[in-house]
């Protein structure tokens, strides 16, 4: 099998409800979408959803990656020999995480088909399901509970509440929505490096009553030892999000015990092929791991929830980064039902156009 042909573009969504956290301010998306195209009549999608505050990229430098580098070092290759080909991409491809993560999506997507099989089988295939947090924005108290509420009532089992710019602020949000929605739910906090370790102590004293679940990040991402002195003081299991970005960052926290547990993003991290790596020196540092995602259409989505369902440790979700995003061209890559995904069990990754 070759690649004959490769074609990309972007797709702009508006998100239903913009949304705020600690260092930005969200009312759309924009998604580098991929076709790659085989002589046998195969074709894989994947997509890239840069983020000039996470990855370091915009749609722009994608597209121009995309059309300068990529596609004339994929064609005439074989798609099944997917670290050969990302391999040969690094030589020439350096700091874009969300295209590699868009090609390495392409390729699992092609492999899952010439196989037959949905992408999560072929790689480990532990589970068929897995439970996803809904993610509520900074905002006023009031806002917070009613949005709580009504995430309830679609069957959400998890939360997750971001702060980062005020602590009293934030400390008053968690606790109001603990009391709005009860003991059943599951609440996550998210401060996005807001906060110093100071404030961090403070937040996890005054919240205690709210028996929050975990907290994501609260230090600068590359202030690895306060995120330290925050994991080693408090009892809250602390996790590390936009500090890791790569393997070499994994064996950093893994060896400096800096963390508890570890938010693997495949657009941050540069795909399937790296975040199985990556859980590997998770798994082997006895971290526990999430499954997170940028503001990314459904397909994006459905490559995280392949790479969850297939490794034991991924014990955590939180893929809604599409539930917001109108007019989605990959809507239906996944299913949600009750607050847990399930894969549509179509081959490879579940989406043809």
């Amino acid at each position: 099998m070759k690649i004959k042909a490769v074609e990309f573009w972007p797709v702009e969504m508006k998100l239903a409800e913009p949304y705020k956290i600690a260092y930005e301010s969200i009312d759309k998306s924009v998604n580098i979408f991929c076709r790659i195209i085989t002589d046998k009549n195969i074709t894989g999608y994947g997509c890239a959803a840069p983020d000039e505050k996470v990855t370091g990229e915009d749609a722009v430098s994608v597209m121009q990656t995309c059309q300068n580098m990529v596609e004339p070092l994929l064609i005439n290759q074989d798609p099944l020999r997917i670290a050969f080909i990302l391999e040969q991409l690094k030589k020439n491809i350096v700091d874009q995480p969300s295209v590699f993560s868009m090609v390495d999506m392409a390729l699992f997507d092609i492999l899952g088909k010439t196989a037959g099989l949905p992408v999560y089988l072929l790689i480990g295939g532990f589970r068929k399901s897995i439970m996803t947090s809904v993610t509520i924005g900074i905002g006023s108290t009031s806002q917070a509970v009613y949005k709580a509420a009504e995430y309830k009532r679609m069957g959400f089992k998890a939360i997750k509440i971001k702060g980062g710019i005020d602590v009293e602020q934030d400390v008053e949000r968690v606790l109001k929505v603990r009391e709005a929605i009860g003991k059943q739910i599951e609440l996550r906090f998210d401060a996005n490096q807001g906060y110093s370790v100071e404030d961090t102590i403070l937040f996890i004293e005054q919240t205690k009553s709210a028996k929050l679940e975990l907290m994501e990040q609260p230090t600068p991402r590359d202030k690895y030892d306060l995120l330290g002195q925050v994991t080693n003081k408090v009892m809250l299991p602390i996790m590390a999000d936009e500090s890791l970005m790569n393997l070499r960052d994994a064996f950093r926290l893994a060896k400096g015990n800096f963390a508890d547990m570890a938010n693997i993003k495949l657009m941050k991290v540069g795909g399937i092929s790296e975040a199985l790596q990556i859980n590997s020196v998770a798994r082997a540092a006895g971290l526990e791991v999430m499954v997170g995602c940028m503001d990314e259409c459904a397909l994006g989505i459905a490559a995280g929830l392949h790479f969850a369902l297939a490794r034991p440790n991924v014990l955590y979700a939180d893929l809604d980064g599409h539930l917001d995003l109108i007019d989605d061209p990959s809507n239906g890559a996944v299913q949600l039902k009750s607050g847990v995904l399930y894969p549509n069990q179509i081959p490879g990754l579940g989406w043809m156009e």
